[in-house]
């Protein structure tokens, strides 16, 4: 252990085998659920010697939001309104793993149009989720220009998505085979995501590394803080920067390929987009965490740059002939077929029905690996729902994370796992 106890008396016995507690040198403290550097609510029950951790036990589940269950009960287009509020730090990568598990179910093949933009939503909602951690990382440790400098490129993303989809925040943008809606205008959009990565964020880039990466109060803090092994990353199931921070070469982009991320993405041999995936070998502490996250964020800025040029043209949804997507609005109002296939699809006892058998589909998300696993008995909603969360598996390495530091660490190491309560509690 990197620590030393303080020895126990021999009447300095748990609260559990003593009436009178134990009075001595090991004592409890409840670290939230309502506490400023919790980030959301959860619990933590440490066992200290002085202000060292010995031991801490996590609680979770106080949001009793049940999301699981919910997808039970709508069709798979209805959960678009579920998944946006799982990782709600960048609701718009929810929907791309929930309806890749689906079409993966219904071996749907998405036009290039729709891959490209969604691939670019990925890789927006990438960036969100990462400046939002790397800017509380900052705050939780007292930086709050950083906090402000994260949030400031966080609005821009706002700005685009609310462009793209009509809604600020939850998007419920995609749909089955496609997305809701098309983009309003391709050159307008074009304009506001080129001023991002080519203006904006480069400068809130700068400004971030240049206040915290040499910051002798935000080194000392972080380095050595929170580490773990790679064969350690591996056994826990850890996925994304955490991972990637303590050695394990693993990014479902690269190992999994999808979207533009696969070779032949538009059926015309299309090449997969270049990037590479930042991996760390120097003990997977909380600054390797945030120097993976910035880097992260520079090879999503990268992949953008290489699409926003050559969206291509065509229709944004799969054939509607294959009842699976709403057909375009001029068929709704100008043929009898179109508005039948509209009431077919939009009446909540109707819809279309998926084949019977179970899949798992995932895609590699701001904090690693989400994924869901559907089974289907042949009808127009999942039987069974189950969601692969990466913050419940990165958080339940939290008490090894945290063992032998002070408590004064814990803000940084939480902070560093950029935990999302409704992932936690489902």
């Amino acid at each position: 252990m990197p620590y030393t106890l303080s020895k126990l008396t021999g009447d300095e016995l748990s609260p559990e085998l003593s009436a009178e507690g134990s009075g001595g040198n090991r004592w409890t403290l409840n670290f939230g659920p309502q506490h400023p550097a919790t980030h959301t609510t959860l619990r933590l029950v440490l066992e200290l010697d002085g202000e060292r951790i010995v031991k801490c036990t996590p609680h979770i589940g106080y949001l009793h939001s049940g999301f699981e269950k919910c997808m039970e009960n709508l069709n798979y287009n209805q959960n678009v309104t579920i998944v946006d509020r799982i990782d709600y730090s960048a609701p718009i990568y929810n929907e791309l793993a929930w309806f890749h598990a689906v079409e993966k179910l219904l071996g749907v093949e998405l036009t290039p149009r729709c891959k490209v933009l969604r691939t670019i939503a990925l890789e927006l909602g990438r960036v969100q989720s990462h400046l939002l951690c790397v800017g509380a990382a900052g705050l939780d440790l007292g930086a709050f220009t950083a906090f402000l400098y994260g949030f400031n490129e966080r609005e821009r993303i706002y700005d685009i998505v609310e462009f793209m989809s009509g809604q600020r925040f939850h998007t419920s943008w995609c749909r089955v085979g496609g997305l809701n809606m098309d983009l309003p205008d391709e050159a307008t959009f074009k304009k506001l995501v080129k001023d991002f990565i080519n203006e904006q964020m480069p400068k809130g880039m700068d400004d971030m590394t240049g206040l915290l990466n040499k910051n002798r109060i935000f080194v000392d803090r972080t380095k050595g803080v929170g580490g773990i092994t790679r064969d350690e990353a591996v056994a826990w199931g850890m996925t994304g920067p955490m991972a990637r921070a303590a050695g394990v070469r693993r990014d479902l982009r690269k190992d999994e390929p999808f979207l533009c991320f696969a070779d032949n993405w538009d059926g015309q041999g299309g090449k997969a987009v270049d990037f590479k995936v930042p991996v760390m070998n120097t003990g997977g502490d909380v600054y390797s965490r945030y120097l993976v996250r910035l880097e992260e964020m520079r090879q999503s800025v990268h992949i953008i740059r290489q699409l926003i040029d050559d969206i291509p043209g065509g229709p944004v949804n799969v054939s509607p002939e294959g009842k699976d997507v709403l057909p375009p609005k001029e068929q709704v109002y100008g043929s009898i077929e179109g508005l039948i296939q509209h009431f077919e699809l939009i009446m909540t006892n109707r819809g279309f029905d998926a084949p019977r058998g179970e899949v798992y589909g995932a895609i590699e998300t701001g904090n690693g690996e989400q994924g869901y696993y559907l089974a289907s008995d042949g009808g127009n909603r999942p039987w069974r729902a189950r969601t692969r969360p990466p913050c419940f598996v990165n958080y339940s390495t939290f008490p090894k994370l945290v063992e032998g530091h002070m408590i004064s660490d814990v803000p940084a190491i939480l902070g560093s796992i950029n935990v999302i309560a409704a992932e936690l509690d489902r």
